[in-house]
């Protein structure tokens, strides 16, 4: 089984959905954020403050490059993850992409009250949104496998999606 990488939009669902198909694949499952913070012994928005957000994009650098180049994992990205071109390469030849887009104002209902997301301590949340999202939005298509929809959708109706959109990308 080669690797399955979720892109898209915080409040996606990358995490939740993530887990749930790797449980469903009974794959191990990674989120490059996580990891991140497991090994600076920091959490994201503490990064950003000391590193800002340079440093902290050199650190999902090679958390990504070291997950692409294993075999067998679900691993989620961060919403930013593919501002790098080399990232995006990595993720396009270490397995299946997996866009969960996600609109606008699903993205401001799922992470308004999540303090964990320096992006969005502003004023006007719903406008930094918006910016990234016209940002991103071409480069999680660029390198997307399968694109879902995640609007008003539970985890688990998602999951089941993206298992019969694998299928039928798998060879016959």
């Amino acid at each position: 089984m080669r690797n399955l990488f979720l892109v898209g939009p915080m409040g996606s669902g990358k995490s939740t959905i993530g887990r749930l198909l790797a449980k469903e694949l009974r794959l191990p499952f990674k989120d490059s954020d996580k990891v991140i913070e497991e090994r600076t012994g920091a959490d994201i928005p503490w990064i950003f403050d000391v590193e800002g957000e340079q440093g902290f994009r050199e650190r999902e650098h090679a958390a990504i490059a070291e997950l692409c180049a294993e075999n067998g994992l679900v691993m989620a990205t961060g919403g930013g993850a593919v501002l790098r071109e080399d990232n995006r390469q990595a993720l396009k030849h270490g397995g299946r992409v997996i866009y969960l887009h996600a609109s606008i104002e699903q993205q401001i209902e799922r992470t308004s009250r999540d303090r964990n997301r320096p992006l969005l301590q502003t004023a006007d949340p719903a406008a930094v949104l918006r910016n990234l999202m016209a940002m991103r939005d071409p480069l999680y298509r660029e390198i997307a496998d399968i694109i879902i929809e995640t609007d008003e959708r539970p985890p688990r109706l998602v999951v089941l999606q993206i298992l019969d959109r694998l299928k039928a990308l798998a060879p016959h």
